[in-house]
């Protein structure tokens, strides 16, 4: 399968989401376990996984994310984590030389994205939910307003490199921008 299924999966105490680039497989949360298989046409082995991201290949170093000056600071950059065949949307934001980087996902509704698309309303130094107006530290990612104040977005590990920003957070092996056409 080519492309990607978003698949959300709450269980009583905990929801996950998750994208999957699989025709089967499953996806779990601490109570519940979604398995699944769909028919069609499965990718050979011979297809190239490779994709061009600004002007050189993500299979040069699979953890490179962006340039640094293409991290906005009054708003977003949608990415996407992956580990074998499931991806995890995040965020990114800049302040300064400083880049971070946090699931892309409300924690008062996990299914709400931060950044549904053109970039995160960014007001007053703060990250703000446009569905529910929470509103997230940009250092720390915790809320300081609305109804999941005192909980935090889950941080996703990154780092700025000579200019690049890469992905650190061990969980995940690769990612890429969203927004980018060639990826």
């Amino acid at each position: 399968m080519t492309d990607s299924v978003r698949v959300t999966l709450e269980g009583a105490d905990e929801s996950t989401s998750v994208r999957i680039y699989d025709d089967e497989g499953d996806v779990s949360t601490a109570d519940a376990t979604f398995r699944f298989s769909v028919d069609g046409d499965r990718r050979s082995s011979g297809d190239d996984d490779t994709e061009a991201v600004d002007g050189e290949t993500a299979g040069d170093d699979p953890r490179r994310i962006a340039p640094l000056a293409a991290v906005p600071t009054n708003g977003t950059l949608r990415c996407e984590a992956r580990r074998d065949r499931r991806g995890t949307e995040l965020i990114l934001r800049r302040d300064g030389d400083d880049v971070s980087a946090w699931r892309n996902s409300c924690p008062h509704e996990p299914d709400v994205r931060l950044d549904p698309g053109p970039g995160a309303i960014v007001r007053d130094e703060q990250l703000v939910c446009h569905e529910h107006g929470a509103r997230f530290e940009c250092d720390d990612g915790v809320c300081t307003a609305g109804p999941c104040r005192g909980a935090a977005l889950e941080g996703i590990g990154v780092a700025v490199r000579d200019g690049d920003v890469y992905l650190t957070d061990e969980r995940f092996d690769s990612c890429r921008r969203l927004d980018d056409p060639a990826a």
